[in-house]
């Protein structure tokens, strides 16, 4: 297996009794990832895309983490600024908006 060039992690705030029920997951977090899976494979950009634990930040959900740039986008709420974030990432640039860390 090749390394990908990029890690895309969704919070679905799933808890430690495995039961996600957090903001991220209420505000549609699960249905992002497919777009993302699909919308990634179609530009090209070799990423792995999956969902994780509660990030803690709920009040900024659904949150989407690039790594290994350390990018922790919040309120990414459809496929527009998904798409948005993907052209970002493809010119090596931010979403300045969307940042919820410095």
């Amino acid at each position: 297996m090749k390394k990908p060039d990029y890690m895309i992690l969704v919070c679905n705030s799933y808890r430690v009794a495995g039961d996600a029920q957090g903001a991220c997951n209420k505000q549609g977090a699960t249905s992002l990832v497919q777009y993302l899976t699909e919308e990634c494979a179609n530009r090209g950009i070799n990423a792995v895309v999956t969902t994780t634990a509660c990030l803690s930040v709920c009040s900024q959900g659904p949150v989407v983490v690039i790594q290994p740039n350390n990018y922790w986008y919040g309120g990414v709420t459809g496929e527009d600024k998904i798409d948005e974030i993907l052209d970002a990432l493809e010119e090596n640039r931010t979403v300045k908006e969307y940042l919820i860390t410095d």
